[in-house]
């Protein structure tokens, strides 16, 4: 589909890779950008449209979808990650469900809302923020990695139900990223504006998985490396 003209939907809008993503749309001749956020109060950037969105609230995504709807583009950004906690801390399970919350069921929650919208608009696509860690795990993420391989599970499924309708998913795959949610890792850190730049390019060209940075290169390719990447843990 064709980023110009287009009406588009963005969780977690408000800052980070999600303002990115709204300043891209907008730069790149979208028609409209809604902007979701637990605060509509704190979109402030000129051109988009605000919209109260916690996408662990059931209310406010049916609200949203209804209010939302020429919307043909929906990219599911929002996310939580939890650092330095092990899975087998006191804090472990606790953790792992808010991550599950907001990374897994959100972006369900999320995706099965705007369905309908997507099909009444002619198919449109469905954005799903992944990341390196969707394959690969880490120490110090153990949680964030769960969430994020079962939002890549949940995205080949949902793939095969849209297709019927003409919605084409699209699987995002990124190492750390340089915002708030990443400030306290240590390491190499995209640039927001090159991850939604290179996802945008990935819609308009159809693909179906756009891996937006070396890092989720790298770590894809070790899937298939003796022994594999999975099995020893990668920085991303």
């Amino acid at each position: 589909m064709k980023i110009q003209g287009s009406t588009a939907f963005v969780t977690g809008a408000n800052r980070g890779l999600g303002l990115a993503f709204a300043q891209a749309l907008l730069a790149a001749g979208a028609r409209k950008v809604y902007a979701g956020a637990r605060d509509p109060a704190s979109v402030r950037e000129p051109g988009l449209v605000p919209v109260r969105l916690d996408v662990t609230r059931s209310e406010q995504i049916a609200e949203a979808a209804a209010q939302c709807g020429d919307v043909d583009l929906v990219i599911n950004n929002a996310g939580i990650f939890h650092g330095g906690l092990e899975l087998l801390s006191a804090d472990g399970d606790a953790s792992l469900r808010q991550q599950l919350d907001t990374n897994l069921y959100g972006m369900l929650a999320v995706s099965r809302a705007f369905a309908p919208v997507l099909r009444s608009n002619g198919g449109g696509a469905l954005v799903n923020m992944l990341s390196a860690l969707s394959w690969t795990s880490l120490p110090d993420a153990g949680g964030y990695s769960i969430s994020k391989a079962a939002a890549w599970a949940l995205s080949n499924g949902l793939r095969h139900e849209l297709r019927s309708q003409g919605t084409l998913v699209v699987a995002v795959h990124a190492g750390y990223i340089d915002t708030d949610m990443a400030k306290g890792v240590q390491g190499p850190k995209a640039r927001p504006e090159d991850i939604a730049s290179a996802t945008l390019a990935g819609i308009e060209a159809g693909e179906q998985e756009v891996l937006a940075d070396g890092v989720s290169q790298a770590v894809k390719a070790g899937l298939v490396a003796v022994p594999p990447r999975y099995l020893g843990g990668a920085r991303a």
